[in-house]
Formats: C-alpha cells, sequence, structure tokens
C-alpha cells in the first residue's frame, strides 16, 4: 500500500515507522526538515519537505497513486484542508485526519474522512483502518470454523437493516464501529455511511456474506 503521512510530529512520526515496518510504501511530508531527519535509521520512506496542503508539493509526493493519506500535522484547520483535498481532488480511497477537537469529528465524517485521536491508540487504529481489506478475518474461532470478520458497509447497503446483511446460523452482525465510536447493533439498526462492521460468520457462508455486501469472495 501507497500512504502518504502529512506532519512528523511525534503521531505521525510513530505512524510512519511502523507502516514502514509492516512493509508498506511510505512518504512522510513535513516543513520542518529537522523532524523529518528524526525518523528512525530503519525508516526506508520518502521524506518530502514542505507544507502539506500544497498540491504541487502532494503530486510531487506522488498523491496520484496514494492508496491512503493520514493529516496529523499539529493543527485542525491545517488536517482538514489537507483531508479535503486529497479526497475531493485526488480521490485518494482512504483518508484520515487527526482531531484535537472531538467535537469536528460529524463535520469530517460527512466529507467521507476517518478521524483518530491524538493518542498512542490513535497511530494502532490509523494502522488498523489503513491496513484491512473489503473482507478482513480478524480472528478465527476454534478450528476456524468461524470467523470474525471486519468490512466497510458498501454504499448500496448504506440506509439499510443489519438485518440485510445476517443469516441465521451463518452470518451474525456483533458490532458497528460509527463516528470513533462500537456498538452492538440490533436487526433494524440501519447502516450508516463510513460504518465499520464486524461480523461473525461461518467458513462454509463466507461466500454467501460477501454476496449479501455485492463484492466477490
Amino acid at each position: 500500500m501507497n500512504v502518504i503521512v502529512v506532519g512528523a510530529g511525534h503521531m505521525g512520526r510513530g505512524l510512519a515507522e511502523r507502516l514502514c515496518r509492516q512493509g508498506h510504501d511510505v512518504t512522510v511530508i513535513d516543513r520542518n526538515p529537522e523532524k523529518l531527519e528524526g525518523l528512525d535509521e530503519s525508516f526506508t520512506g520518502r521524506r518530502v519537505q514542505g507544507v502539506g496542503f500544497d498540491r504541487d508539493l502532494l503530486a510531487r509526493a506522488g498523491i496520484a497513486r496514494a492508496s491512503a493519506l493520514v493529516a496529523c500535522t499539529s493543527t485542525d484547520e491545517a488536517n482538514i484542508v489537507i483531508a479535503r483535498v486529497a479526497r475531493g481532488t485526488y480521490r485518494v480511497p482512504r483518508v484520515i485526519a487527526r482531531l484535537y477537537d472531538i467535537s469536528k469529528a460529524e463535520a469530517y465524517r460527512r466529507l467521507g474522512i476517518q478521524t483518530i485521536s491524538t493518542t498512542d491508540w490513535g497511530i494502532r487504529h490509523a494502522c488498523e483502518l489503513l491496513t484491512y481489506q473489503e473482507l478482513d478475518t480478524v480472528l478465527e474461532v476454534g478450528s476456524g470454523d468461524v470467523q470474525l470478520v471486519r468490512t466497510d458497509v458498501p454504499a448500496p447497503l448504506e440506509g439499510r437493516p443489519v438485518r440485510e446483511v445476517s443469516a441465521l446460523g451463518e452470518v451474525q452482525v456483533m458490532a458497528i464501529s460509527r463516528n470513533n465510536e462500537t456498538f452492538i447493533p440490533t436487526l433494524g439498526t440501519l447502516l450508516e455511511h463510513g460504518d465499520v462492521v464486524y461480523a461473525a460468520v461461518a467458513s462454509s457462508a463466507s461466500g454467501k456474506f460477501a454476496y449479501m455486501l455485492g463484492q466477490s469472495e
């Protein structure tokens, strides 16, 4: 995966180094050359000096080829500008912005931008958000007959009830992550844009679950 991290502070540095260790192609942007130099010696990605919302700089950093971008500068204002450019202009598939003011989370969500906190948990959560696949097995239970699967809610299912992605004895939605919170849904809970679904799926029903989501297995 090709990831751009804008901001080489504590969080951006930790995230970039972790993603690099996981084998991803990482580019770090920061206006301060000392912060770029502060990346760990094991970091093998690219370092680009400049302002993260400069479109020419983003182009040089390879944003047209990026599969994800994380805006984690020191201000919410810069992060939202960077995230909106990445999402709106370059159509980067996954865009994440760090928030200091959590009250802005809903506005970010409506723009199709996921948010993370400023803690170490944020680094781990960003890695999870960036690296899981359409149908990602989080946990296998017992001999693998049942899997806990994580997936984005596809656009055709937005506004539809959980029961439409459930099958008695085969598929059961266990939890939904929405707006940085996770809860246990009912069969009548309506799925929303940006939801991440966690479902217990019998291994024999993985194809059925993919079909429900409009995906190929």
